[in-house]
């Protein structure tokens, strides 16, 4: 297995979903490679890349050996490759996934024409009716109507942000409000996500994850009194928590459709009963989950990888 990664420095063994995925496929045999995205290329035999062998630990400041780097061609050194790079999707994630898409035997998860097709803001806009009021424009104009007709309070976020970076709780008499959509829409050259602020955030912003469209397991983050944001590396606290009724509604709405697109391990965030993202590039959440949980759920993902196949 290839894992297209951030460096494997940087991972926290406690919390990242890639580091447990990565040492349950290595207790269970397979060999692990780590290749940064920006040493991705393409030759005529197809997708290349430079990759270095990787043994991992659980070991505090000490939890991998990386081997020496080696040109590779995907499709002869891999089964499976990973694209495990974290948001934002720049300019350089784009071309490392559409290399990426040029894999024909070596199984790529997610699949990359459905990464580049799915912003993880815009996706979840395929189901409006499961969602709260939003808009999306560059225009402040429309924002700030779009403000009123709320009465007066909503959430602000860029398209391209990750872990709940740039996300702001605007209401109309702070006198901040036009300067804080002047920057978030670059003076109007951007557009941003508006919506609906929802108060049952204050009990928290679930975290489902889904495996081939089918609910694995779930999250409650709950923010901290000095936050609007739940995510857990902002204070978030991680709660046990299932699934409800509305929960199941979302995910029986949404996993047909990342069955359809080769999206096979996606994280959903449901706030009130209400859809507001869809992550598809490198969801998290799996070690806080199996832990509140006691269980371990790489397992079932990595035992689900195995019986799927060649590409």
């Amino acid at each position: 297995m290839g894992f297209v990664m951030d460096p494997p420095s940087i991972m926290d063994i406690e919390a990242d979903t890639t580091f447990a995925l990565m040492l349950e496929a290595q207790e269970r045999g397979h060999s692990l490679w780590y290749l940064d995205p920006n040493d991705l290329g393409v030759r005529l035999e197809g997708a290349t890349g430079w990759a270095s062998p990787i043994t991992l630990r659980r070991k505090a400041g000490d939890f991998f050996d990386l081997g020496p780097s080696q040109a590779v061609v995907l499709d002869e050194a891999f089964d499976v490759v990973w694209q495990r790079k974290d948001p934002p999707v720049d300019a350089d994630f784009v071309t490392a996934t559409q290399i990426l898409g040029l894999c024909r035997r070596a199984r790529v998860l997610n699949r990359p024409a459905a990464i580049l097709a799915s912003n993880e803001k815009l996706y979840a806009l395929n189901f409006p009716e499961l969602m709260a009021e939003t808009l999306v424009t560059r225009h402040s104009g429309e924002l700030l109507a779009f403000l009123d007709a709320l009465g007066g309070e909503m959430i602000v976020k860029p398209l391209d942000g990750r872990g709940g970076e740039g996300i702001f709780h605007v209401h109309r008499q702070d006198r901040n409000l036009t300067s804080i959509l002047e920057q978030s829409t670059r003076f109007g050259q951007r557009p941003i996500m508006a919506q609906r602020y929802l108060p049952e955030i204050r009990e928290g912003d679930k975290r489902i994850l889904l495996l081939e469209g089918e609910p694995l397991g779930a999250l409650l983050r709950v923010p901290s009194d000095a936050e609007h944001r739940a995510n857990l590396h902002v204070g978030g606290r991680a709660v046990k928590t299932g699934l409800d009724d509305h929960d199941l509604r979302i995910v029986e709405a949404v996993g047909p459709w990342l069955r359809r697109d080769g999206l096979f391990f996606v994280g959903i965030d449901v706030i009130g009963g209400k859809l507001t993202e869809i992550n598809v590039t490198s969801p998290t959440g799996i070690q806080e989950m199996g832990r509140l949980d006691g269980a371990r759920y790489e397992q079932l993902v990595i035992e689900r990888v195995e019986a799927l196949g060649p590409a």
